[in-house]
């Protein structure tokens, strides 16, 4: 199921998003080439607000967050020198890497995008983790350049990429060749025939569904996931496949904030804990077409704008503004709760987005986030958002403003707490900084894989 996202925008006056009349467009990629342009007026106003940020704010909370200063030698791993052909080079014509949307000013900054107002901040696509991971590791305090230390052993193959620059091919052997060339080139290398690859990883940043085409379809999808050498390797992605996905793990969708030490991320979680959120809750998207679950989005966009504790930013009309990273974000850092709807996947970015905003998701299928992010999110998922019946929201059965009214403050605040402590471990930090004093999106999935590995390896 190939399906388009939106691409984000530099930023607009977050306290300025337009709502409830006025509706924009959030197709799931969009369909002009992205201008990326700032008045100076503009600029002025956003650093002014997003530095209040960071040096405005005093630190009234005390947060422990694990440091990465050494490696530990189970996660040591090896980065395969792939022909270029498998990823640099894709990014040469970047202009023709997605039919929707213009990639070059996304594939920047190491796949970071274009710079915000601020330090640290990127109007980042949120479908290159694969571009993302890769340099992130390129400069790890755990990678080894000899083979014979590592244990996990990682293949920088820029999937997502390739496969959203060929999904409209009709010959399916040629929309298929640089994924099964990739496999016929790693199975010749000798650490791979060590193990059968149980010890290799790849991360795509697009969902699992664009790499497992069944017979007559998904439309655009292609067979990586479905050959036999690749199921013995580990698959991080975006979003896995729940019922056929044994081999896949989760990881975040890229937000925005890409910090490059300790104290930004403390005190980016600090201005969270502080900010003033006067919405109960707040929606963020568009109503789909021809899809079952267009029903509960059209329930959500009803509810909302019928709440007066709702702040509905209603995407849709051609219009690029739900795009704009702090046009979201504004939102939601304003917000308790946000909520969560699929979309043309079960995932979404916004969860994330959410997370970053210190805003409490509210998920309408288990699928979204529950059964994807198991190494980054609590197993109890009480602790950090809430669940309601897709169904009886669908029906009008179960009314969003009354269930969220029933949850105490200090309940909100405790809830509020577990998710701006997540922060840190679902953000990619920035690139090119090798010891950043806390675990990120990328450690997390280095200490997951080395589980794997050990307990894989460990089997009789």
């Amino acid at each position: 199921m190939f399906s388009r996202k939106p691409s984000p925008t530099p930023p607009q006056n977050p306290l300025q998003c337009k709502t409830k009349s006025e509706t924009f467009s959030k197709t799931k990629e969009t369909y002009n080439n992205i201008t990326i342009n700032q008045s100076i007026k503009l600029t002025l106003f956003i650093s002014l607000f997003i530095a209040s940020c960071f040096l405005l704010q005093p630190f009234k909370y005390s947060v422990t967050i694990k440091t990465t200063t050494t490696c530990n030698k189970s996660r040591k791993f090896y980065i395969y020198n792939l022909p270029s052909r498998f990823n640099l080079d894709l990014l040469k014509n970047c202009e023709n890497l997605n039919i929707y949307t213009n990639m070059c000013p996304h594939v920047t900054h190491n796949g970071l995008g274009q710079p915000l107002s601020i330090p640290s901040w990127y109007a980042t696509h949120q479908f290159l983790a694969e571009m993302i991971f890769h340099a992130r590791l390129e400069n790890h305090v755990c990678r080894t350049w000899d083979p014979n230390q590592a244990i996990i052993f990682y293949i920088p193959f820029y999937g997502g990429l390739y496969a959203s620059s060929v999904f409209r091919e009709p010959n399916q052997t040629l929309r298929d060749s640089l994924a099964v060339d990739l496999i016929d080139h790693i199975q010749s290398q000798p650490w791979f025939k060590r193990y059968n690859g149980k010890d290799h990883f790849i991360s795509l940043g697009r969902t699992a569904w664009d790499f497992m085409r069944s017979q007559g379809g998904p439309h655009g999808a292609n067979i990586l996931l479905d050959l036999p050498p690749v199921k013995n390797m580990s698959v991080l992605t975006v979003e896995r496949q729940p019922w056929h996905g044994k081999n896949q793990n989760g990881i975040p969708y890229p937000s925005y904030f890409h910090p490059k030490t300790k104290n930004e991320m403390l005190t980016w979680q600090n201005k969270m804990r502080q900010n003033d959120r006067p919405f109960l809750f707040s929606f963020i998207g568009g109503k789909r077409k021809g899809l079952e679950k267009a029903k509960v989005r059209d329930e959500l966009v009803k509810q909302c704008g019928e709440s007066t504790q709702c702040e509905l930013v209603q995407c849709g009309g051609g219009n690029s503004k739900c795009h704009k990273p702090m046009e979201v974000l504004g939102v939601m850092m304003k917000s308790r709760f946000c909520l969560q709807a699929p979309g043309d996947s079960f995932t979404r970015r916004s969860t994330f987005d959410s997370i970053v905003a210190g805003c409490i998701p509210v998920f309408l299928s288990v699928h979204t986030a529950y059964t994807q992010y198991a190494w980054y999110l609590p197993e109890e998922k009480n602790t950090y958002s809430i669940y309601m019946d897709e169904e009886k929201v669908k029906g009008g059965v179960e009314k969003i403003e009354e269930v969220l009214m029933g949850i105490s403050s200090e309940e909100v605040k405790r809830m509020r707490e577990v998710v701006i402590s997540l922060i840190p471990r679902i953000s990619y930090a920035y690139p090119n900084v090798s010891d950043i004093g806390f675990s990120d999106a990328v450690d997390v999935a280095l200490q997951g894989l080395s589980r794997h590995v050990r307990d894989t390896l460990e089997k009789p």
